[in-house]
């Protein structure tokens, strides 16, 4: 009996460990984008290269959101462009569904599933665009169980 993580909750774990570095107050999000079972690109949502994050001069708001931030779909996305991955056929694994900007941008990118792990202000029209694409949507969901495969002890300092 094979008793390794399933794939989906071993890609959102990883996603969930991206969004763990991310620079922004309001939201942490992780993004990892998969293709052949293969990671290809990993994000999370912080700022420019170079410019202040908002952990350490706040968020820079405008019509309540943070202008500052990328979101990590974005910097995935983005990492793809500047090393020159294919995007098209893969999929993403995100810690939150993505906004209408992000949603837009991942189906532009080719990208044929979307897999997230909670609700976060699902747009009603990017919604609507998932299904017009046809691309698969999945909600993942990790346990305490799916965790403890993971032997983090084993790689802990004393």
């Amino acid at each position: 009996m094979d008793n390794r993580i399933k794939w989906d909750q071993y890609f959102m774990t990883q996603a969930v460990l991206l969004a763990s570095r991310s620079t922004c107050e309001r939201l942490s999000v992780g993004a990892v984008l998969v293709r052949d079972k293969r990671i290809i690109a990993g994000g999370y949502n912080g700022s420019v290269a170079g410019d202040a994050h908002c952990i350490d001069e706040g968020c820079y708001l405008v019509d309540g959101h943070c202008v500052r931030t990328i979101h990590a779909e974005m910097n995935a996305i983005l990492q793809c462009a500047k090393f020159g991955e294919r995007t098209d056929g893969a999929e993403v694994y995100v810690t939150d569904f993505p906004c209408l900007q992000c949603t837009k941008m991942l189906l532009q990118a080719g990208i044929k599933k979307i897999n997230y792990l909670r609700n976060y202000h699902n747009d009603e029209y990017a919604q609507k665009l998932i299904k017009l694409k046809n691309i698969e949507l999945n909600k993942i969901e990790l346990t305490h169980e799916d965790l403890t495969k993971i032997p983090f002890d084993s790689y802990l300092s004393d």
